[in-house]
């Protein structure tokens, strides 16, 4: 929980904004100082109003020198506009992102520590990607995983993908995303399996839900079979999503350790 408010802390994640820069800085030093391997990938994408963004992907690679390997991903920028807040006076307000964007962040900073101490049975990369949330349409979101998509290595590719989007809510459900359970039904039930072993069926039942359009459909569209562990009701009728509401207080240690613990176990029970 505290590393989402110190994510939050920042001010907004948005290319060219202050906490963005900071944000990079700070992921950067902590990474390095726990895998053998960081990369910040720099990279810049013109938006459809002609705007040219500067955007960072973070790879972290913990055992490089392991040929089989996974992914975990998530996203750590935020989206520049409170487009769906009630008060449309709020619009032009950037979204805090303590769920939609620090939480699966912050897991992963957190398992980053973990996989530091205790060397995973296989390489496992852990992904920042940046320019997610940007918009307002699909055009101009998902930037960072399409550019990572692009760059797939041949050597050293992943077997499989795991992403963690909104994964901090106080009432949790994770049920099965659609995209995930047509095209990467494997990696779904290999995340099933390992929330029943530790008793979190109710909170990861095996029902497949609604199609998201996330960072996992460039992979997958690239070959790399990508769940998506997301839960799309962020609040009562999902008021808090995309809304300045998206702070810290509406946020659930539990549910972080929840979905960390979940992760691990499929790490440590050998991927």
């Amino acid at each position: 929980m505290e590393l989402v408010r110190e994510q939050v802390a920042f001010g907004p994640r948005v290319p060219g904004a202050m906490g963005h820069a900071r944000q990079l800085a700070w992921m950067i030093e902590r990474l390095d100082a726990l895998a053998p391997e960081t990369v910040a990938d720099t990279f810049t994408h013109v938006t459809t109003s002609g705007d040219t963004l500067t955007l960072t992907n973070v790879l972290a690679r913990f055992r490089p020198e392991e040929d089989r390997r996974i992914l975990l991903l998530a996203h750590w920028d935020t989206r520049p506009r409170s487009d769906e807040a009630a008060d449309s006076s709020l619009h032009e307000v950037p979204v805090p992102g303590a769920n939609d964007g620090a939480s699966g962040t912050a897991v992963l900073l957190h398992l980053a520590s973990l996989l530091a101490e205790h060397a995973p049975p296989m390489g496992v990369d852990i992904l920042l990607v940046d320019g997610e949330d940007f918009g307002p349409g699909q055009e101009d979101m998902l930037l960072g995983a399409r550019h990572y998509a692009e760059m797939l290595p041949n050597v050293g590719r992943p077997v499989y993908g795991v992403l963690l989007d909104m994964v901090g809510d106080a009432d949790p459900l994770f049920e099965v995303e659609g995209y995930s359970a047509r095209f990467a039904p494997v990696v779904v039930r290999k995340i099933r399996r390992a929330a029943e072993r530790l008793g979190y069926t109710d909170i990861f039942p095996n029902r497949v839900g609604l199609d998201v359009v996330d960072d996992h459909v460039p992979l997958i569209e690239a070959g790399l079979p990508t769940a998506n562990v997301i839960d799309l009701e962020y609040g009562p009728d999902n008021a808090y999503w995309h809304t300045p509401d998206d702070v810290p207080e509406r946020m659930s240690a539990r549910t972080l350790g929840i979905v960390g613990e979940v992760v691990t176990e499929l790490i440590y029970s050998g991927g």
